[in-house]
């Protein structure tokens, strides 16, 4: 049976990838990626074939990897974060129907909205969502919604894609859907490059985010009703407990 890795690699730094991830790279013959992502393992993994496509090439990226696995080559294909939160997952499995003779292992990464988490505080204690406001493949209308759906449930919103040469004013306009429901003064959180150099944060309130410019690069928390700052960082209460309090 020929085999190919779908691998998610983690936020960027080599150290935050799983070891089942590590060890799919080190046995694979072929490590295929966007160009941005196979930059970001290319050192760790001297020895071997790396290809790439640009940005909008997933289909074409993933016939690559069943094209090479079928020269009888071990596969990875590689992505940011998770392969199955945004990634090509799914993609991998819908083409790999027409190759019943490849075997596909899906292994899971530090997707941004943990990684990013982690670096803020204890945002994501709580129920939350992620929402991407990228509108090259959902429709605005549907993004909308589901901004509306989750401040009004006041769920913690984690906000992928928020911003683009083409999308600059979406995380305000995605701000001023979820101010229908929720608080000017709701804590939120940003993140940028997660996981690389030039990795920075921020705690703010909703109202202020309102107004900040961010790029394709940064994540985004916006708090619930129960989020708040402590020390700098921020946290959404699950309700545990705490004695003499």
């Amino acid at each position: 049976m020929k085999q190919i890795y779908v691998v998610g690699i983690g936020p960027g730094a080599y150290e935050q990838m799983t070891l089942a991830a590590v060890h799919a790279l080190e046995k694979s013959d072929v490590i295929i990626g966007y160009t941005v992502y196979v930059d970001l393992v290319k050192d760790h993994f001297p020895q071997k074939e790396f290809l790439t496509t640009g940005m909008k090439k997933e289909v074409d990226r993933c016939e690559l990897a069943f094209s090479q696995a079928m020269e009888g080559k071990t596969v990875s294909l590689i992505c940011s974060g998770d392969a199955g939160v945004y990634g090509m997952a799914g993609l991998m499995v819908e083409i790999g129907a027409k190759y019943p003779n490849v075997e596909l292992t899906i292994l899971p990464g530090v997707t941004a909205a943990t990684g990013g988490a982690a670096i803020l505080g204890a945002p994501l204690i709580h129920d939350f969502c992620l929402i991407s406001l990228s509108d090259l493949l959902t429709p605005w209308e549907k993004i909308e919604k589901r901004l509306l759906c989750a401040a009004q449930a006041d769920f913690v919103i984690c906000l992928y894609n928020p911003s683009s040469k083409k999308r600059r004013d979406y995380l305000q306009k995605a701000c001023d859907l979820v101010l229908q429901y929720q608080s000017p003064e709701t804590i939120c959180g940003i993140v940028s490059q997660i996981g690389r150099e030039g990795e920075t944060a921020r705690v703010l309130p909703l109202s202020q985010l309102c107004n900040t410019q961010v790029d394709m690069f940064t994540t985004v928390w916006i708090g619930n009703s129960q989020t708040k700052e402590l020390h700098g960082k921020m946290v959404t209460p699950r309700g545990y407990r705490i004695d003499g309090q």
